[in-house]
């Protein structure tokens, strides 16, 4: 199989490092942008490749760089944390199709941040592996491993456990697809949770004289504690005054 990796962030990086080791076939790259990109030195290093199989994610709607991955007679297509929409015509160009992983138990989270809404609205956790189809994480979901929520998580730790379960599940579940002996099943449409990202920006303004449940709050501010990252606040006196939650089990507090 050859693959076309598009990725970001550190599940891309070990993504990619596994990919290498079992000896698959990495023909291109697609990275996000500069000022956008996490772990974009460590996946180029560790898959190797020449700078002009390296393309820049925001330009896969140009017809040079289309054409460009067309010459690169890639059979599959592989999305890991991956920010851009990829269009239909993009999608045509891999016969084994586009393959995504995406850190929510779809179809709960669909969209962005999904650990946060796994806290704040009670929906299951978990990481799926799906095809892309011409919707937002809509398409044939080929695997899926759920992830607990404990009372102590944050929106750091659920997330860093997301991270894991995907690098998990996808070494568990690429073999089957390289040599095409997977199985996908439909996920039902109008069923589960979507969110952009401007949802999470209207959730972390904290109004002072509106009524939260003590649940709903902590809700809020354990989805939101994610350093160096601000997260939830209140305004005081025209300034934004930033919160952030430590929590631990009473037998750790002596730790």
């Amino acid at each position: 199989m050859r693959i076309l990796l598009l990725a970001n962030n550190w599940v891309g990086w070990q993504v990619a490092a596994w990919l290498k080791e079992r000896g698959d076939e990495i023909v291109g790259l697609v990275l996000h942008p500069p000022f956008k990109r996490k772990y974009g030195d460590e996946i180029v290093e560790t898959v190797g490749i020449l700078p002009d199989y390296v393309f820049d994610g925001s330009r896969l709607r140009q017809p040079e760089t289309v054409d460009a991955i067309e010459h690169l007679k890639v059979d599959i297509g592989l999305s890991v944390f991956f920010g851009h929409i990829l269009r239909s015509d993009f999608l045509h160009i891999f016969p084994a199709g586009v393959v995504n992983i995406h850190p929510s138990y779809l179809p709960y989270n669909k969209g962005a941040f999904p650990n946060v809404w796994s806290i704040v609205e009670g929906t299951p956790a978990g990481v799926t592996l799906h095809y892309i189809d011409d919707g937002v994480d809509t398409g044939n979901i080929i695997a899926q491993k759920l992830v607990p929520v404990i009372a102590t998580d944050t929106g750091e730790t659920l997330h860093r456990r997301l991270e894991l379960a995907c690098v998990e599940l996808f070494k568990e579940t690429w073999p089957l697809i390289a040599c095409g002996q997977v199985r996908s099943s439909v996920q039902v449409s109008g069923v589960g949770t979507y969110h952009k990202v401007r949802d999470v920006e209207k959730l972390d303004e904290i109004q002072l004289e509106r009524s939260y449940t003590a649940r709903e709050l902590l809700s809020i501010l354990r989805a939101r504690t994610f350093p160096p990252y601000p997260g939830a606040y209140f305004i005081d006196e025209g300034r934004k005054v930033y919160l952030r939650l430590q929590l631990f089990y009473e037998d750790e507090s002596s730790q």
